[in-house]
């Protein structure tokens, strides 16, 4: 008879972990990371989607935010390529789809050069950028202190987060070729 599995959310050992059946005793650390990481990515889509509405955007799936901010970062045209690659979506129909709504919202704008589609915020997708960003201002960063220590400490997990991303990039790549 199979081995009965613990509830979704358990401890195991002290931790708090989703599946208590993928706790491996090489890391049982990576278990929490990744209960972690499950509930900061929900927690992190709801903010982008309703900070966006506060804003002025209604009706933003988190990766049109996503591909919003990322087309107005440092004001200069980007491909439908470099956004998948920036922010490493592999299905470039996700990322088109959301540009092809951005552009209906009139928040970005797309121009041929060659075979090349080049994209671009509008002055409105500035305008939405920018009062997303004062959104976030009043609402996400009163609860940073600012401090040194804790900065550096983002910081230190950002370069985590990247690494990271890395080994399940490497892994999902090495499950791809081993999948029946």
């Amino acid at each position: 008879m199979p081995k009965q599995l613990v509830p979704l959310v358990g401890h195991d050992g002290g931790r708090i972990v989703s599946s208590q059946h993928l706790v491996s005793p090489k890391s049982p650390e990576l278990s929490e990371f990744e209960f972690g990481m499950i509930i900061a990515w929900h927690a992190f889509s709801r903010w982008m989607t309703r900070c966006m509405t506060a804003a002025g955007i209604k009706d933003m799936t988190p990766i049109d935010v996503l591909v919003l901010h990322h087309v107005a970062h440092r004001d200069s045209e980007k491909r439908l390529a470099d956004i998948c690659f920036v922010l490493n979506v592999e299905d470039t129909h996700v990322v088109s789809y959301s540009l092809r709504k951005l552009a209906a919202l009139g928040l970005v704008h797309s121009r041929k050069l060659g075979k090349e589609a080049f994209f671009a915020t509008t002055d409105a997708g500035r305008e939405a950028c920018v009062a997303y960003r004062d959104v976030r201002e009043a609402c996400l960063m009163p609860g940073f202190t600012g401090s040194a220590e804790d900065n550096a400490q983002i910081g230190d997990l950002a370069r985590l987060l990247r690494t990271l991303s890395g080994r399940y990039d490497q892994a999902a790549r090495a499950a791809s070729t081993s999948a029946p």
